[in-house]
């Protein structure tokens, strides 16, 4: 069993930050990949970042790359988003997961990802 389970999400007004954080426990692989996703009301889940086990590797989707930052812990398997300048687009829930299955070209697709979090809700007043 894998449980990942997110926190740090909340209401804050634009322009604001948050820090997301997500804790992996249970049995896996080392040499793992961890994602977060989010899912806005009426839309398809979407990539976000990713960041592989060591640190040295990280993606991040397009709308997101100048605000957002993701950073692992690998000692404590816990993977961070840091996101700044925070607006109302930014309102969704966020998912953390992590892939055994991972290559650098496709950690942005949902595929990849073996486990999944229960998400964490970020809403964003204007």
């Amino acid at each position: 069993q894998v449980q990942l389970v997110e926190s740090g999400g909340g209401l804050v007004q634009a322009g604001g930050f948050l820090r997301l954080s997500c804790s992996a426990s249970g049995q896996f692989h080392s040499n793992y990949a961890m994602g977060w996703f989010r899912q806005a009301p009426g839309k398809e889940r979407e990539f976000v970042a990713a960041v592989t086990w060591s640190g040295t590797y990280t993606k991040y989707a397009d709308s997101v790359k100048a605000r957002f930052t993701i950073s692992i812990d690998n000692a404590k398997n816990t993977v961070f988003l840091q996101i700044d300048s925070l607006n109302p687009e930014d309102t969704a829930i966020y998912y953390c997961a992590l892939s055994h299955r991972y290559t650098l070209a496709t950690m942005w697709a949902l595929p990849a990802y073996d486990y999944w979090g229960q998400g964490t809700q970020v809403t964003v007043s204007s």
